[in-house]
């Protein structure tokens, strides 16, 4: 027999059923985000498998005290993947990000990822940027890695000042300069001496992730691991 909240659940799914990130499809209702069929063919990285010695962790490599780094799928504009990220992103979906965070958490938390772990940090978004989108993306996915992993999500540690365009277009050294000194530490006390997890929505030259980390830095004696959605093979 169905509870009261499960029953409603079920009734709203049947006037509004949920759709598929990727295809579009109606959801089974042990479906969440993705169907059954878009999982089996999601590009999967398996970087959580191999967590310190991948593409996505040579990023940064000499650049910031790197512990280990996994995005879930493989990012290409334009792909049918990448519309779980344009959904999010740009057509008023922050769910999306939340179930699509505790899918990659799940995954990724059979693998130990998130062992030693303190706090997760979601890469913030400017104060315009975030009022005109109504939320931060990064910041959905990391209530999701809260959800499956407990750990604390400190979205007030670091803020992003400006925003100044999109690097969907730019190249590793228009990004690197497009995020160089954007962020400033906010409320991060009591992160020295912490492994802190940054997530980001999208991980493409590293370089978003690379400026808010050294920001971070600052606090003293802070290491990082690094954990996006998806992830831009370099060409």
């Amino acid at each position: 027999m169905l509870s009261p909240v499960d029953y409603i659940v079920s009734l709203f799914n049947l006037i509004a059923p949920k759709q598929c990130a990727m295809c579009g499809c109606r959801l089974a209702a042990s479906e969440d985000v993705i169907c059954a069929s878009c999982n089996i063919d999601l590009p999967r990285t398996d970087f959580s498998a191999h967590p310190y010695d991948n593409d996505m962790a040579k990023l940064f490599w000499g650049r910031i005290p790197v512990e280990r780094a996994a995005a879930l799928f493989y990012y290409r504009a334009h792909s049918v993947s990448s519309r779980i990220i344009y959904q999010m992103k740009y057509y008023d979906h922050p769910e999306i990000g939340e179930l699509m965070g505790r899918m990659a958490a799940t995954e990724f938390m059979a693998a130990g990822f998130f062992e030693g772990v303190d706090v997760v940090v979601p890469v913030p978004l400017a104060r315009k940027r975030q009022r005109e989108r109504g939320y931060n993306q990064s910041f959905e996915i990391a209530r999701g890695v809260n959800d499956i992993t407990h750990l604390p999500v400190e979205s007030k540690a670091v803020k992003r000042k400006s925003f100044k365009e999109s690097q969907t277009k730019m190249n590793r050294w228009q990004r690197n300069d497009n995020v160089k000194d954007v962020f400033t530490l906010n409320r991060a006390e009591g992160l020295a001496g912490k492994h802190v997890l940054v997530v980001d929505d999208v991980v493409t030259t590293g370089a978003t992730v690379i400026s808010c980390a050294e920001e971070l830095m600052k606090c003293g004696d802070v290491k990082f691991s690094v954990m996006s959605l998806g992830f831009t093979k370099q060409i």
